[in-house]
């Protein structure tokens, strides 16, 4: 039995406790969270221990394993840094990869990433570290996903995309094949990509066009 830790006790926690329980050989010990009001409490039936100040403890235990639980809605630089600093520390990050997920043999896959039910990989793609594909989104062959960043609920990459370092893909998201889109981006809900994407911008609409504020 192998015990892990997850770090974050929100919403993207429970996804990925449920992903983990498919799997005899996780046993989930608890949680650490910085937010005070949540210690003692239970996410799953899985209990909030404190916060990052017990990993020196969970260490001497030896639970080395652990998984991130916190997701993004657009800034992945929070889940970023937490997972350097959980990887930092000597953690191991589990892959969780819901069995109801399509993974092509040939998909590389680095650390730490959360696949979940009804995504689909297609052949030769490859995912970073600590990347997150969301229910039902399709990543097509001949994808690059790089670390940290997001593949949205039924966001859809046609073949030989290339996803920057921390960028995020929202919800519903079409990206046309061949595009590139750079790193710390973000592709707003519902956005048709039909052009590459520069470093840092943000993209919204029909198609696609860098989003201004003031410029509602």
């Amino acid at each position: 039995m192998m015990q892990v830790v997850g770090f974050g006790a929100g919403g993207h926690a429970k996804v990925v406790i449920e992903i983990l329980r498919c799997f005899p050989q996780y046993e989930i010990v608890g949680l650490l969270d910085p937010q005070k009001t949540l210690w003692g409490t239970q996410v799953l039936n899985v209990q909030v221990l404190g916060d990052d100040s017990l990993m020196s403890e969970l260490n001497g235990r030896g639970i080395h394993q652990a998984f991130i639980g916190i997701g993004t809605t657009g800034d992945t630089t929070p889940r970023r840094r937490l997972y350097e600093k959980v990887s930092g520390f000597g953690f191991q990050l589990v892959s969780a990869i819901h069995p109801a997920a399509v993974v092509s043999d040939s998909t590389l896959i680095g650390a730490g990433p959360t696949v979940m039910a009804g995504a689909v990989i297609n052949a030769d793609t490859q995912l970073g570290n600590n990347v997150i594909v969301n229910s039902g989104a399709i990543v097509e062959h001949d994808c690059v996903v790089g670390d940290h960043s997001h593949i949205a609920t039924g966001a859809r990459l046609a073949g030989g995309v290339h996803v920057g370092r921390g960028t995020h893909v929202g919800l519903g998201a079409l990206v046309r094949q061949g595009i590139r889109i750079g790193e710390n981006a973000i592709v707003g809900a519902g956005a048709v990509v039909v052009r590459d994407v520069p470093d840092g911008e943000t993209v919204i609409g029909v198609p696609a066009k860098s989003y201004c504020k003031g410029n509602e």
